[in-house]
């Protein structure tokens, strides 16, 4: 039998929705039977205010996207806003390639990874890194996403990995999770259809004459998100290696829908899926 994982959403998913009715965009996610949330923009709210919207409906927030200016003024106000509704991971939702490993601007980068690392962890939380595509770019033999999870002491730093980004970089996301056995507590679960994997921007096509060619687009590699099960994803490999590795949290995530579909009508079939597949 499969470990009960504990799921959640990524907000983002559903962020029109959001915008439009907090709580009761909140109160049909857990309808759904999610249990957990990340949220990805406040709206407005303070810390207190969403616990008890949170406490009411019975989710509970364990992590956020957060870009890291967000603590340049007034650090300790911004974590004790976290820490009102229960955020444990503090999860960084990109970052610009042009500040990571072979950049000039690298140190830089690593002196605030590693000062907003250790702020969080003074306060019980977690540093989070959630990658891209990109970051399996490689610098000098290394993927650029290895350089970052050397420059922050492992008890500070966790990887969320997005199994979407890491497949579609070329990379069998069962891997990268058992790579990094041990200290990934948050999954991302996202499925996706394009016409190549690994022939994004992620790595220099040869032409026929030796050079290198254009990286096509994710537009041109046809690449679109899908709620879960609907795509490229083998679901069922991925789950029995996130048991392996210790993951705590799996979380849905669809960034973008099509063809009319709603925000609120792909997280319920992601969420159906893992039911009714998984038993989750």
């Amino acid at each position: 039998m499969m470990k009960q994982f504990k799921v959640g959403i990524q907000l983002y998913g559903v962020r029109d929705t959001m915008a439009q009715d907090f709580e009761g965009t909140l109160q049909k996610i857990k309808d759904m039977g999610y249990e957990y949330v990340e949220f990805a923009g406040y709206y407005g709210r303070t810390g207190e205010e969403i616990k008890a919207i949170l406490d009411k409906i019975g989710l509970k927030c364990i992590s956020v996207h957060q870009g890291l200016d967000f603590f340049n003024e007034n650090p300790e106000e911004k974590v004790a806003f976290l820490k009102a509704f229960g955020v444990k991971y503090v999860v960084v939702p990109w970052y610009d390639q042009k500040k990571l490993a072979g950049s000039e601007q690298w140190e830089e980068t690593k002196a605030l990874f590693n000062r907003i690392a250790d702020l969080l962890k003074a306060n019980g939380m977690w540093l989070g890194y959630h990658n891209h595509e990109f970051e399996f770019e490689k610098f000098e033999g290394k993927y650029l996403h290895d350089y970052i999870f050397e420059a922050v002491p492992a008890d500070r730093i966790q990887p969320e990995l997005d199994t979407c980004w890491v497949h579609y970089a070329g990379i069998n996301p069962v891997d990268k999770i058992k790579e990094f056995s041990g200290r990934v507590d948050l999954l991302h679960l996202k499925d996706f259809t394009c016409k190549e994997l690994g022939s994004g921007p992620v790595y220099d096509l040869i032409g026929a004459d030796g050079k290198p060619m254009k990286k096509p687009t994710r537009e041109e590699n046809a690449f679109e998100f899908r709620p879960l099960g609907q795509g490229r994803q083998n679901f069922a490999e991925i789950l029995a290696a996130a048991e392996e590795a210790g993951v705590e949290v799996v979380i849905v995530e669809q960034d973008k829908t099509y063809n009319g579909m709603t925000e609120l009508e792909a997280a319920k079939i992601s969420r159906d899926y893992l039911r009714d597949t998984f038993g989750l």
